[in-house]
């Protein structure tokens, strides 16, 4: 082999080796999800615990979660509603949970068709729990920054 084919092939891989590294830099530095979209619907009390258990675990990694709750799921929303059981192994429940990671700064709110289709009015609505507007909504979810997620 000659001086000049290995000067080549030399220069070849160290320029694979930093290209390399770049990409593997950016995807390990990549950040992640400012916030997140979690729409809940379940009625089934693990579903909608396991929801509230994944957007505490990603709010405890810097996401901002943001929880929509619609049809069965609203209840939770609901001044006064308890869920039947706990769930193991921690003795959790979702609404309890939800309430936590609103004092965290976690938003809540019920889907825009909730109330008018319950008996419920807003002012049963668990303090610092909204109502979601359809556009705001659909601009979130819309937007590739923002991970939807649903339960």
């Amino acid at each position: 082999m000659s001086l000049k084919t290995s000067l080549a092939l030399t220069a070849a891989i160290t320029t694979l080796g930093f290209a390399g590294s770049a990409f593997a830099g950016d995807s390990a530095n990549a950040d992640y999800a400012d916030k997140a979209l979690f729409i809940i619907s379940s009625d089934s009390l693990q579903t909608q615990g396991m929801a509230m258990i994944l957007a505490n675990a990603m709010r405890e990694q810097g996401t901002t979660p943001h929880i929509l709750l619609c049809d069965a799921a609203g209840e939770l929303a609901v001044e006064g509603y308890a869920s039947e059981t706990e769930l193991g192994p921690r003795g959790i429940k979702p609404e309890g949970l939800m309430q936590m990671m609103m004092g965290e700064g976690a938003t809540v709110d019920v889907c825009a068709i909730f109330l008018p289709n319950t008996a419920y009015e807003e002012s049963d609505l668990r303090q610092g729990v909204g109502v979601a507007a359809p556009g705001p909504m659909a601009e979130m979810m819309r937007d590739p920054n923002i991970p939807v997620f649903s339960f």
